[in-house]
């Protein structure tokens, strides 16, 4: 059995996450280590608050407080509300661990020592309006590729360009909008160009997804150039390298290490210090990171070099799945114009597992994806309320009704029956072969087609005539429909937990419906048998009013209103 390291990119914590972030990485992260545990794998999945940083420190200044003040708040509150969602973190952690700054201080001085560090003075932008020099994020200006005004000194969001604030025409900073001068300042380097060659053959033997390798393989190929390890800002964790007092390891050097640090960590909360090794030097081990598509350049050529570096055996990414981004209403999520939805919003409006099904419903897989209230009802009255709420429901009363709860004895399969049980039995493996190629989406969507398919064999059947012609064949169709929804309850479990769950206390199955090796069980058999009692059927979803699309906008509005009392006094807008 392989062993797997699921990994999500960490939300940079000066701001609570929005939908987009949510599906981006964390969600779709859950819903696969969720399926590998139910599989019965060998899982790690973790992630943390990214929270070092010029932008966290400009924030904190901005408030008058100290940077750790503003994170502690932060981690806490996101750490919370990430609970709410049934993100099944093993370890969820965060840069300010002393783990992580330990092992991150550690690693640093590995590629220092391996000769893959060196030192050179750079020219920085430095605003004297503010007095400090820049991080690159903070430098706005117009992209030297493509021409688009709102590029940022380390990476042009339009063309995914990663830059240097020197490349951008009309560089300015972005706190005051002044502009930048550019100022000389000695840092330490890592040495990218050393590791073209590894790099380039890796990418082409890897089993990354075309859409990340084309376009790693292409950046590789125009030329690595060294990146700088260190930065001037004082939030952050101190380099450490001789000489080097005063300056602070760069936020994504600092992040990336964090997949490590994170499974170390959670050895030693279960007193297995030599856990991480297990899996990040087991070169049989898979790891895969869930991002959005604008980091990719960090973790398919930055990160794995800078494990090549280390001279330790990591195991290098195995895969990559980069979402593209999702849209609000046809742009994008700006928190400056209080534009789109956060996390903590959403859960005003609607229960965690409707989010969780329409957000992985419009994943963006392929190509950037609208959210519009629209949608949103469509999904949420027609596929998990009529196709599977209603099939669920249906089945269940039936059963209490016309058989006392229990599941009765089938008689002969007709050539309906045959076609439909044949169906439920191999669902597992159709929904699987889904998750396998990393479409979260065509999962669900042939997750609901078990639960449409049922619809229309119990029209085909019509049990509720057939009880009084033909009970024996109302007791086939009941039997095979019933196993249908233990099915369903198994691979929603994913997707929806705590609906799964429930669906299976109504089932009155034994144990949970997340218990590890589930999946198998529900595949080529039936697991309910005849003779079994049900519990009390429920409606599983709720539909939502049909004026809802219109009264949206206002009931964000207000969400909003109230999530702002509820949430820490340095993260409110």
């Amino acid at each position: 059995m392989a062993k797997w390291v699921v990994a999500s990119a960490w939300p940079y914590v000066n701001n609570v996450p929005h939908l987009g972030n949510l599906i981006g990485s964390i969600l779709s992260a859950d819903v696969f280590a969720r399926y590998l545990r139910l599989k019965g794998e060998d899982v790690v999945f973790v992630s943390g608050s990214d929270e070092h940083g010029t932008p966290i420190e400009i924030e904190a200044i901005k408030r008058g407080v100290h940077p750790k003040q503003l994170t502690d708040q932060a981690h806490e509150y996101i750490t919370k509300l990430f609970k709410e969602y049934g993100i099944s973190f093993d370890n969820y952690t965060r840069t300010e661990s002393e783990t992580h700054k330990e092992f991150v201080r550690e690693f640093m001085m590995k590629l220092y020592n391996n000769g893959y560090v060196f030192t050179q003075d750079e020219i920085l932008p430095y605003c004297p309006r503010d007095k400090m020099f820049l991080p690159d994020r903070f430098v706005i200006g117009t992209c030297p590729y493509c021409g688009y005004p709102k590029a940022h000194g380390d990476q042009c969001d339009n063309c995914g360009r990663l830059l240097h604030p020197t490349e951008l025409i009309n560089p300015r900073c972005a706190i005051c909008g002044g502009p930048v001068e550019f100022r000389k300042s000695k840092h330490w380097f890592f040495d990218l160009p050393k590791l073209q060659d590894k790099l380039m053959k890796w990418l082409e033997e890897s089993n990354l997804p075309a859409k990340v390798k084309n376009y790693s393989l292409n950046w590789v190929k125009e030329g690595l150039k060294p990146r700088s390890i260190t930065r001037d800002n004082k939030w952050g964790i101190p380099a450490p390298f001789p000489g080097a007092e005063g300056k602070t390891i760069y936020v994504w050097f600092d992040a990336l290490l964090g997949y490590i640090s994170a499974t170390k960590e959670f050895g030693e909360k279960h007193g297995d210090p030599d856990l991480w090794k297990r899996y990040w030097f087991d070169k049989e081990t898979r790891t895969v990171y869930f991002i959005g598509k604008d980091n990719i350049p960090f973790h398919a050529i930055i990160f794995p070099a800078m494990l090549m570096a280390s001279g330790e055996p990591y195991v290098l990414p195995w895969y990559i799945s980069a979402t593209e981004y999702l849209l609000f209403e046809g742009e994008q999520f700006s928190k400056s114009r209080r534009w789109g939805i956060w996390i903590d919003e959403a859960l005003e409006l609607l229960p965690a597992d409707y989010w969780r099904f329409v957000l992985i419903k419009i994943r963006p897989e392929t190509k950037d994806t609208d959210f519009t209230w629209k949608e949103l009802v469509k999904i949420v009255n027609k596929d998990m309320n009529d196709d599977i709420g209603n099939f669920v429901h249906r089945v269940l009363k039936f059963t209490e009704s016309r058989f006392k709860g229990i599941v009765p004895e089938p008689g002969e399969y007709t050539d309906i029956d045959r076609e439909y049980a044949e169906y439920v039995k191999s669902a597992s493996s159709r929904v699987a072969e889904q998750f396998e190629a990393f479409r979260l989406k065509q999962a669900l969507e042939e997750t609901i087609e078990l639960a449409r398919r049922g619809n229309q064999y119990l029209n085909a059947k019509a049990p509720w005539d057939a009880i009084k012609t033909n009970p024996e064949d109302a007791a086939t169709t009941i039997y095979i429909a019933i196993n249908a929804v233990a099915t369903l309850a198994v691979l929603l479990a994913p997707f929806t937990p705590v609906s799964a769950e429930k669906l299976w206390r109504m089932l009155n199955l034994e144990g949970s419906v997340h218990q590890k090796g589930i999946w198998s069980k529900v595949a080529s058999t039936f697991i309910v048998k005849p003779g079994h009692k049900i519990g009390k059927p429920e409606p599983l979803f709720k539909k939502l009013p049909a004026d809802f699309e219109n009264k949206a906008p206002k009931l964000l509005e207000e969400a909003r209103r109230k999530v702002m009392e509820k949430r820490p006094p340095l993260l409110r807008w």
